[in-house]
């Protein structure tokens, strides 16, 4: 039984507000206080290596707070590990607290459940990892860094060497944690030395009691969405969190509520908000919160949206390295960007429009929040393209700047 029901313009304000989009504007310079508001709300900050903008981690802070400094991010997590690198939304950053949270997954790794491919390894090579594992409580250390990487020719591993692939196992199994240099290269150092000694020191909950605890933070994160969307901000497994969240509701922790048009039921957060409006104009990360699953995007917006870098360039429909853009509580059009840094430039490469919007309208606003973005990612102008339909609106006339 499902209890009240949401419009869908509702439940996209209600989603909207608790991803921080309707938290009000810095009112200065932005802080770490500001970065660490916008973590409390998305709970991680999902990486990923390709900077065709800029990485992405760097751009859900800046599309709910305007520009700051990107060093300052990777500052909190790599220099004062207040957050660190876990499997959770694929790689991601999370607060540092939350590790005991994901202990289950460490030890379902250790114990031969899931990525089955490094314990045969583990076990094989298991005098090497020890070696491997060693050399870390030296120091901090990158895999071409090891004494004896064990560098092998031809596909094996992708690739990778065998101290790689080593060090990559006991960051599954929990024994070493990940920070970054320059270049996003990883420096693995033991977790101990990453994690406060008070958090590894705290009880290590069941994998019910985990699960329940993060699909919680899931629908905190998400102000509503189905079970799928809850089990998918975390990955948890699908049989098991369909279980515990049945009894996080019946805890009363999450509401069970329909929402307009969704064919399954839907969680409410209980602090979920609803804003009257909510405002402002930005570009979103392809792998922020609001898209990245891309069933739901559709669902709550209407938005059918994949990444194409993997697509053939003659099979791709919008472009490499397509930003979503938001508007007020909706998602309006389709940008593909890439940063020049050879030419000291963002590249508005095509622009499309969603139907029913009025383009010349937005592309007034889009433009300055362009040209911020720009400034946001270190380069000196926007130049535009000529591709989609939105793109003769969008591109400045002649002789004014930017164009």
């Amino acid at each position: 039984m499902t209890g009240r029901e949401l419009s869908i313009s509702q439940a996209r304000r209600v989603a909207l507000a608790a991803q921080g989009f309707a938290d009000p504007a810095p009112a200065g310079r932005v802080d770490r206080r500001h970065l660490r508001r916008v973590m409390g709300r998305i709970k991680l900050l999902q990486l990923d290596s390709v900077p065709v903008v800029i990485r992405t981690q760097y751009l859900p802070p800046f599309s709910r707070l305007g520009c700051y400094e990107p060093p300052l991010l990777a500052r909190i997590a790599y220099r004062d590990d207040e957050w660190f690198e876990a499997w959770a939304h694929e790689a991601s950053l999370l607060p540092v607290g939350d590790e005991p949270l994901l202990r289950w997954q460490k030890q379902r790794a250790e114990q031969g459940e899931t990525w089955s491919s490094l314990v045969e390894l583990a076990r094989r090579e298991s005098g090497y990892v020890a070696e491997v594992l060693a050399q870390v409580k030296q120091r901090p250390l990158t895999a071409g860094e090891l004494a004896d990487p064990r560098r092998r020719e031809g596909e094996w591993w992708g690739g990778r060497s065998l101290g790689s692939v080593a060090l990559d196992w006991l960051f599954r199994i929990g024994a070493v944690g990940i920070r970054r240099r320059g270049n996003f290269t990883k420096e693995f150092d033991l977790l101990e030395r990453i994690v406060p000694p008070e958090v590894l020191a705290r009880p290590t909950p069941s994998a019910e009691e985990a699960h329940r605890e993060l699909l919680v933070r899931s629908g905190e994160a998400l102000g509503v969405g189905t079970a799928t969307d809850l089990i998918d901000y975390y990955r948890l497994p699908v049989r098991e969190g369909r279980a515990r969240l049945r009894e996080v509701a019946e805890q009363g922790r999450l509401e069970t509520v329909a929402v307009e048009g969704w064919s399954e039921p839907a969680y409410l957060h209980p602090s979920a908000r609803l804003p009257r409006s909510v405002d402002g104009l930005t570009v979103l990360s392809p792998f922020d919160p609001i898209v990245w699953n891309r069933d739901r995007a559709e669902r709550l917006w209407n938005f059918s949206y994949r990444i194409e870098i993997y697509v053939p360039a003659s099979k791709r429909v919008y472009g490499y390295y397509v930003l979503p853009v938001l508007d007020g509580a909706q998602l309006v059009a389709r940008l593909d960007l890439k940063t020049d840094r050879s030419a000291n430039t963002l590249q508005v490469q095509a622009a499309y429009a969603e139907p029913n919007i009025d383009q010349p309208a937005l592309a007034d606003r889009l433009r300055p929040h362009l040209d911020e973005l720009a400034h946001f990612v270190g380069v000196a102008e926007v130049r535009y393209g000529s591709r989609g339909d939105l793109m003769p609106a969008l591109r400045p006339a002649p002789g004014d700047s930017g164009g």
